[in-house]
């Protein structure tokens, strides 16, 4: 079996996993919103977006430097030394951030967070404990024990939606949530650490090339902190110019329209340890291979999704959370969405830059976006409000993905097909006619106008040719496995 072809199996593997977790903000979107204020709403959408910022700071591009030098090492003494010797860099990093956010929780609080100082300070120990889950998921990434990490993400994902809505609905509030989050951080690390223990037994490394992981890892955190700018940014700046409930109108909207991520988050994680073993082996032409069957893959489910998605987005927020927050955050799902394309692209063509170990450039492009991000919310969103964040918000990702494109291919020719991308789009449009035409209301009406929008979409794409002989072929050979 080719590289690719296991590379697809294990997409498989990590796609059901990542379904999962992508899920779990709308399986809890109607728990939260309808047991809880906007307001308490927003608060909790701000400490997810926190915990996304810190270990992007802390870590200094270490768990990235995991992947990167642990893809083809074999030997399990060597294993061990890298591992532990980031693992104490990490450690320490995350003690320190969470120290901070503890001893800084009044402040923090009254800037972002409504006034909640508990809330801050159970997200103090959120946040220690995700810097040591960077620790393993990175670690089975980038060794590629794929059914490892689906199984473990599946426990995480399960233990969050249980007891999160256990506590909201018990009556605890918005402290609550934060309490079965902290739970289900604490359990996954637990298990995963005893996994990993078993595997490397409990010899004594040795710490050493703390300054090599460093190095590789350093430059990837003004992209990292940027990303999360332009990702992120825009719920703070939402908060301060317009309040937590503002943010608990525009998230909801925001996730449903990140949900094309879903497809994208199986094949960014594992794309670099699988390309940078065969860019060490010297074999460029598979490089090409699974990077030419990632992109057509994550483009021919995304445009089709960002269509639907636009067109459902009303009547989907409406059964999700409240009619309030649908008729608020409805129009915010198309911009998102499409900047959600506009990520999925740029999470395969920035591999070439990582290959080349270029990640000043990636790091540099991120700043640039950031920057433009934070300009143009301070801008749009006072004048225009949620609608000005999600515009500023496709702006930005659009920049990102055109520059990474210029830069990547100086290093490695590789194409975009327009003409697949040409024959996605006019399908995609047959079943928009078909989603307007029906124009769904409630659960049942809209499971099926997405099974058989779904089917339209596919049979147009056959009709068109979008799917050659070949990748049919491959495809079947595939699911005959």
């Amino acid at each position: 079996m080719s590289r690719h072809e296991i590379l697809v199996k294990r997409i498989g593997l990590v796609a059901i996993a990542n379904l999962l977790l992508n899920l779990t903000g709308i399986i809890l979107l109607p728990i939260l919103t309808k047991n809880l204020s906007v307001s308490e709403y927003g608060i909790w959408v701000q400490v997810l977006v926190t915990i996304g910022l810190i270990p992007a700071i802390v870590l200094i591009g270490l768990p990235y430097s995991m992947v990167r030098f642990l893809a083809s090492i074999k030997d399990k003494r060597e294993i061990r030394d890298i591992l532990c010797s980031i693992s104490l860099i990490i450690i320490f990093a995350g003690l320190a951030a969470s120290t901070a956010i503890l001893m800084l929780s009044e402040p923090i609080a009254f800037a972002i967070f409504n006034g909640d100082i508990l809330a801050v300070r159970i997200l103090s120990l959120i946040v220690f404990i995700e810097c040591l889950n960077n620790i393993t998921v990175n670690y089975f990434r980038a060794l590629q024990q794929i059914k490892r990490y689906a199984a473990f993400t599946s426990l995480r994902v399960i233990l969050n939606i249980v007891l999160v809505a256990y506590f909201v609905m018990a009556g605890y509030g918005i402290h609550g949530a934060l309490f079965g989050l902290l739970i289900t951080v604490v359990i996954a690390f637990i298990s995963s650490a005893v996994i990993i223990i078993f595997d490397m037994g409990l010899a004594v490394p040795r710490v050493k090339n703390i300054m090599d992981y460093i190095t590789f890892g350093m430059p990837t955190v003004p992209g990292n902190l940027s990303s999360w700018a332009v990702s992120s940014i825009d719920r703070y700046v939402i908060g301060l110019f317009l309040g937590t409930a503002a943010v608990g109108f525009y998230s909801p909207g925001y996730t449903l329209g990140s949900m094309i991520s879903i497809f994208m988050n199986p094949v960014s994680f594992l794309l670099p340890a699988v390309l940078s073993k065969c860019y060490d082996e010297d074999d460029l032409a598979e490089v090409r291979t699974v990077m030419n069957y990632s992109m057509r893959y994550f483009l021919g489910v995304a445009i089709p999704s960002v269509f639907g998605l636009s067109l459902l987005s009303r009547p989907i927020l409406t059964v999700l959370s409240t009619p309030e927050i649908a008729s608020h955050g409805y129009l915010i799902t198309p911009f998102t969405s499409l900047s959600a394309l506009f990520l999925g692209v740029y999470a395969v063509t920035s591999q070439v830059i990582v290959l080349e170990k270029k990640t000043k450039i990636i790091g540099a492009i991120w700043i640039v976006a950031a920057i433009l991000s934070l300009s143009l919310n301070l801008i749009f969103v006072p004048r225009m409000g949620i609608i000005g964040a999600a515009i500023t918000n496709l702006l930005a990702f659009a920049f990102t993905f055109v520059v990474t494109m210029h830069y990547s291919k100086k290093y490695l020719k590789f194409s975009i097909d327009s003409i697949f991308v040409i024959k996605s789009i006019l399908a995609s449009l047959v079943m928009s006619l078909f989603l307007i035409w029906f124009h769904p209301e409630g659960t049942r009406e809209i499971l099926i106008c997405v099974a058989i929008g779904a089917l339209m979409y596919l049979t147009a794409l056959l009709l068109l040719r979008g799917v050659d002989e070949n990748e049919a072929s491959f495809f079947k050979e595939l699911f005959r496995n």
